[in-house]
């Protein structure tokens, strides 16, 4: 049977498939469509994801955060699909880095996250709760660009 901290790196190893398999399939002519001028693009909207898997990570376990202060999806390098991706990836990895460094009693001790104390087992559970509405938004996208979206990997 898998320990709480297997259970939540596979929902993290699945959140980033999934990730990895809408910015595939969205053409890269594409990126930078956004259905209105004051939301995130697509790019951005993934650029955001892995801004703040490096936050919530870096909350959760108490570790440097290596993109603290970058507001990602403003950076013009960071706009081409294979730039995206792996970016992207990166932010996932970081947190299921810091979920397989992390000790499983280390879960339940309250850390401050903004102006909340919660558990860390909840940050995390918090941070994939994130990545669901921002990519959930992005399947919106397609379906406005006349696209089918890919599945969303919820098993």
């Amino acid at each position: 049977m898998a320990t709480g901290i297997e259970i939540m790196i596979e929902e993290w190893e699945r959140a980033k498939l999934g990730a990895r398999e809408f910015i595939e399939a969205l053409p890269e002519e594409q990126f930078g469509f956004r259905p209105v001028p004051n939301v995130l693009s697509f790019a951005g909207q993934f650029l955001h994801i892995a801004d703040a898997n490096y936050m919530f990570a870096s909350a959760a376990c108490g570790i440097p955060n290596p993109n603290q202060g970058q507001k990602s999806e403003e950076k013009p390098e960071l706009q081409s699909k294979q730039a995206v991706l792996d970016f992207a990836t990166a932010g996932y990895d970081f947190i299921i880095g810091a979920l397989r460094n992390i000790d499983a009693a280390a879960l339940d001790e309250q850390v401050q996250f903004f102006k909340w104390t919660m558990p860390r087992h909840l940050v995390f559970s918090k941070a994939l709760e994130h990545h669901a509405h921002h990519r959930g938004q992005t399947a919106v996208y397609f379906r406005i660009l006349g696209l089918k979206p890919p599945s969303e990997r919820l098993f």
